[in-house]
């Protein structure tokens, strides 16, 4: 069942809940990530409050090293110094991760958004649109496109052109470059639809997304060709 934390109060208690009862349960886990970490995949996501990548993953502490931002959005390699790109190098130079996914999801705000780059809205988030013009290659696609028309299939269409792009970004950045050089990385784009609970993986073969079950078989098929 949903349930809404409206005060601080409520979210301490939440913290309460895991001091008193979800840590003791798991004291081992956390015990053993204190000192060290070494996640084998790099988590690149939304900041929408609705994706929950531990949850949507079924992993435990330790094993995502999660990127949130505004889009999913991976700026590339020197057009934007900051949080993502320093993480990114982080990830593979420090952590070694052998993975690293770009997750974005259905009704994302940030991609209604960018289908309007000069709303008034935006207008009082100036930094909201500079960060936004990292995915605008992906909205020139649906130039034709009005944003009072856009409707949901139109918007999981942005979505899924977005992803495909920050994974085009991504691999200018010198680190993802030569850990693929070198077959040490794999990369994914993942489409999350929320309200069904799905979600879809872009198949390099063939540019599509394809449901996470029939990629499941897919790879399987690759790993034991190679074994």
């Amino acid at each position: 069942m949903a349930f809404n934390k409206n005060s601080l109060i409520e979210v301490l208690e939440g913290v309460c809940k895991f001091e008193d009862e979800v840590y003791p349960q798991n004291k081992d886990l956390f015990q053993s990530l204190a000192y060290d970490q070494s996640p084998p995949v790099l988590f690149i996501t939304c900041a929408d409050s609705r994706i929950s990548p531990g949850m949507i993953t079924q992993t435990e502490p330790g094993e995502l090293f999660i990127i949130r931002n505004v889009g999913n959005i991976v700026p590339a390699y020197g057009e934007m110094v900051g949080g993502v790109s320093s993480a990114i190098e982080y990830a593979l130079g420090i952590l070694k991760v052998k993975n690293i996914i770009i997750c974005g999801h259905s009704n994302c705000g940030a991609m209604h958004a960018l289908l309007d780059l000069n709303s008034e809205k935006l207008n009082t988030m100036p930094t909201v649109r500079r960060w936004l013009m990292s995915a605008e290659a992906a909205r020139a696609q649906f130039s034709d496109l009005r944003a009072e028309d856009a409707g949901p299939k139109d918007v999981q269409s942005l979505t899924e052109a977005n992803i495909l792009l920050q994974l085009t970004h991504l691999k200018t950045h010198p680190a993802v470059a030569k850990a693929l050089s070198r077959n040490e990385v794999s990369i994914e784009g993942w489409y999350y639809d929320i309200k069904n609970g799905k979600i879809s993986v872009i198949d390099e073969d063939t540019g599509k997304f394809i449901p996470s079950k029939e990629m499941l078989k897919i790879l399987k098929t690759r790993k034991n060709s190679k074994e």
